[in-house]
C-alpha cells in the first residue's frame, strides 16, 4: 500500500497533470469505489463543470480541491491515477474516468479494486470519515516529541502497532516504521509506554528524517507502485531492514530477519534492535 511518500509524489504529479483542468463528464465502471454519496449518479452529476483548483494531501489520501466540493481518494493497495486522450484504449482495471473539456482525461485504474472515494461539500471533508479521526502530519508543528511521548504513555501496544495506527500520527505504512524504528535502534516489540523519554525522541526524529528522505527520494517501489508519470520511487536503494530478510545489516553486518509483528511482516536487525 502507498504510504505518505508514494502519495505526496502522486499529489504533486497530478497537480503537473490536472491542475486547472475543468471536469466535463464522469464515468463510473465499479460503483462500490464511490462511499460517498450513497448514489453514484449523484457523485457524478456534483462532479460536471468543476474545475480542479488544487491536489493536496492527508496522511495517505488525496484531496482534489475543486471548486465546491473536495474529492478525497484513497488509493489502497494499487490504485493509480493516469492522464490521457479520451480516444486511447484502457483495460478491465479501469474503473473511473473523469472527462476534461480539453479533451484528457483522469483515469483510475485498480487492479484489486480497493480503492474509495468520497465527494463532501467543500469545507466539510474533514468533519466526517475518513479524515476526521485521523492523527497529525509528520511534517506538521503539532507533531512534537511531547505529543507522541503523551500518546506512547497511554497504551501497552507494542510500538509499531502503535506508529501503524493513523490515530496516533498518519502517514506511515509497514516500510517507513520498519526503516524508522531501525534507525532509532528500537525493536518493534518494545512496550511502546516502556520506551524512555530519549527513545521516544529517537523514535520522533527518525520517522521524520525517514518520511523526509523518502519524499525527497519520490518514494519506495515495492510490488507494483509507480507515480501517475510511471516513473519510480528511488527510496528502496536507501532501505536499510525492509524486505532485506537473509542480507548483511550495512551497519554491522548481522543479517537481517523477518518475523510478525501486530499480524504485520517486520524486519529487523537482531543485533542493532536488541528484543525487549
Amino acid at each position: 500500500m502507498p504510504e505518505l511518500p508514494e502519495v505526496e509524489t502522486v499529489r504533486r504529479t497530478l497537480i503537473e497533470l490536472v491542475k486547472g483542468k475543468q471536469i466535463q463528464h464522469v464515468k463510473v465502471y465499479w460503483p462500490k469505489m464511490i462511499k460517498q454519496p450513497d448514489d453514484v449518479h449523484q457523485f457524478a452529476d456534483a462532479l460536471k463543470g468543476q474545475t480542479i483548483q488544487d491536489v493536496s494531501r492527508r496522511g495517505k489520501f488525496l484531496k482534489f480541491i475543486l471548486d465546491d466540493y473536495v474529492l478525497v481518494s484513497h488509493l489502497r493497495m494499487e490504485g493509480k491515477y493516469g492522464l490521457y486522450d479520451k480516444v486511447e484504449e484502457y483495460d478491465k482495471h479501469t474503473h473511473v474516468f473523469f472527462e476534461f473539456a480539453d479533451g484528457t482525461e483522469l483515469r483510475y485504474r485498480d487492479v484489486r479494486k480497493f480503492g474509495t472515494m468520497h465527494l463532501f461539500k467543500k469545507g466539510e471533508e474533514e468533519l466526517h470519515a475518513p479524515l476526521v479521526s485521523l492523527g497529525p502530519e509528520p511534517f506538521s508543528n503539532d507533531f512534537t516529541p511531547e505529543l507522541l511521548e503523551s500518546k506512547l504513555r497511554k497504551t501497552n501496544r507494542k510500538i509499531k502497532p502503535v506508529l501503524l495506527d493513523q490515530n496516533i500520527v498518519v502517514g506511515l505504512g509497514n516500510i517507513y516504521v520498519d526503516e524508522a524504528l531501525f534507525r532509532a535502534g528500537i525493536h518493534p516489540e518494545r512496550i511502546a509506554a516502556t520506551l524512555t523519554k530519549e527513545e521516544i525522541e529517537r523514535v520522533h526524529k527518525e520517522v521524520v528524517a525517514t518520511l523526509q528522505e523518502a519524499v525527497e527520494q519520490g518514494g519506495s517501489t515495492v510490488r507494483s507502485y509507480v507515480n501517475t508519470q510511471g516513473q519510480i520511487g528511488m527510496f528502496q536503494l536507501r532501505l536499510f531492514v525492509y524486505g532485506k530478510k537473509g542480507e548483511a545489516c550495512k551497519r554491522c553486518g548481522t543479517l537481517i530477519e523477518k518475523s510478525v509483528v501486530g499480524g504485520r511482516g517486520t524486519h529487523t536487525c537482531p543485533s542493532c534492535q536488541p528484543r525487549p
